[in-house]
């Protein structure tokens, strides 16, 4: 059975920062490339950063890069998004998913996703 599970979202002041975490079970956790989508009310989930299985090359939306940083610890079977100079339409709930094939910026490219975390971020 795949579990994913976020943690470290919060309250925060705008400008300051955050680290998610994603614990991935039930998978050869370095075979999969991990996506960290969010999501507000009544919007799509969206792209938020990605890496590759390997973790050797990250990307992201344009919307984050330079404040986001993704890493993937095989070893630890984890993923981190570290958030740095949030604003307040960084308010979502965070997502974090596991795709077997490659790299994407689409929700239908994942095949495991959790159950999120709630980041909000006040101005």
């Amino acid at each position: 059975q795949v579990q994913i599970t976020e943690s470290g979202g919060d309250l925060a002041q705008t400008g300051a920062s955050l680290r998610l975490s994603c614990v991935v079970s039930g998978i050869i956790f370095s075979n999969y490339a991990v996506g960290w989508f969010r999501q507000t009310p009544g919007r799509e989930r969206e792209f938020v950063a990605g890496i590759s299985a390997n973790g050797a090359v990250p990307y992201y939306a344009v919307a984050v890069e330079g404040r986001f940083t993704i890493s993937k610890d095989n070893a630890k079977e984890m993923s981190f998004l570290q958030m740095s100079r949030l604003r307040p339409e960084d308010t979502a709930v965070y997502f974090c998913g596991a795709r077997r094939r490659g790299t994407g910026e689409r929700v239908r490219d994942y095949d495991y996703w959790g159950q999120g975390t709630q980041v909000t971020v006040s101005s």
